[in-house]
């Protein structure tokens, strides 16, 4: 669909923080079938094509268990690239005896479920853009019941959910945030998202190139919500992926010209959105 790939600008990469990086492993591994591309005493970066990562996790010194009425991580979210897929992890996640949530929000159908750490997972399937209904530049998302019968109808007979699909990427993330104006303006005028639904007065979905969103920002944590411990577990950081090195430098102007704070070291250039959630800028 052309959504996480250039020339749109897209979450390409997600880090989180975990307490024990070997239960965590055991997790992403056994569970939902990522392997390993590269490992050390205390990171390790997850594939599902074997040759590129969407996904770390990270194990700090001193960490402390995740943080509860904070900025950072709601949850982030894997894109399936078919609806069989989808149908096909519901059948492993049961028999597994994996808890786990449902959710139909007309451009997408989603499961939720949390790590051993308690940092929430998304894993989901689009449906096609065409279905999608906009009003004008806002796109219409809702919190239904997934209806799992149809659902298992495309469920593959006879086969085992073994690992995630080569396909599979990073769809999108979404943060807790301490605020929406401030927010808005990082993303909008900073990064130069488009706003495509706002949910009340509490929740803003945001992307690139008409998808129904790349990041998504709440204040369910409560408005003025503190920024968590830096060692806690939750988001380390996300990646977003400019077309080329021009799309990015517009980007750090913008960004310094909202009062934005930019790091650059060594080609790698990190900013941080007013509530304190971390995000490299990539080519």
């Amino acid at each position: 669909m052309g959504f996480h790939t250039k020339p749109t600008t897209f979450v390409g990469h997600v880090k989180v923080k975990v307490e024990n990086l070997q239960r965590s492993i055991r997790f992403y591994q056994d569970v939902l079938g990522f392997d390993i591309l590269d490992q050390t005493t205390s990171t390790v970066k997850l594939t599902s094509d074997g040759r590129t990562s969407f996904l770390s996790l990270d194990q700090p010194e001193n960490i402390l268990p995740k943080q509860e009425r904070t900025t950072g991580l709601y949850h982030f979210a894997i894109l399936l690239p078919n609806q069989s897929d989808l149908a096909n992890i519901v059948v492993h996640l049961v028999e597994k005896g994996i808890r786990f949530g449902s959710s139909d929000h007309l451009v997408s159908e989603a499961l939720y479920l949390h790590d051993p750490d308690g940092n929430e997972i998304e894993i989901y399937r689009d449906r096609a853009p065409s279905e999608w209904n906009w009003n004008g530049d806002e796109v219409a998302m809702t919190v239904d019941p997934l209806d799992f019968d149809n659902l298992l109808k495309h469920a593959t007979p006879g086969e085992t959910w073994q690992r995630m699909p080569a396909k599979t990427v990073m769809g999108h993330i979404h943060l807790h945030v301490s605020e929406l104006n401030k927010t808005e303006e990082f993303y909008v005028k900073g990064l130069g998202m488009d706003v495509v639904n706002r949910f009340g007065e509490q929740a803003l979905f945001l992307s690139y190139g008409k998808y129904h969103h790349h990041v998504g920002v709440n204040t369910w944590n409560g408005v003025g919500a503190p920024t968590p411990a830096k060692n806690s577990v939750g988001l380390e950081s996300f990646t977003l992926i400019f077309d080329n090195e021009g799309d990015r430098k517009q980007a750090v102007t913008n960004l310094k010209q909202i009062g934005a704070e930019i790091f650059e070291e060594n080609n790698t250039i990190i900013t941080f959105d007013p509530s304190g959630n971390c995000i490299e800028l990539a080519v």
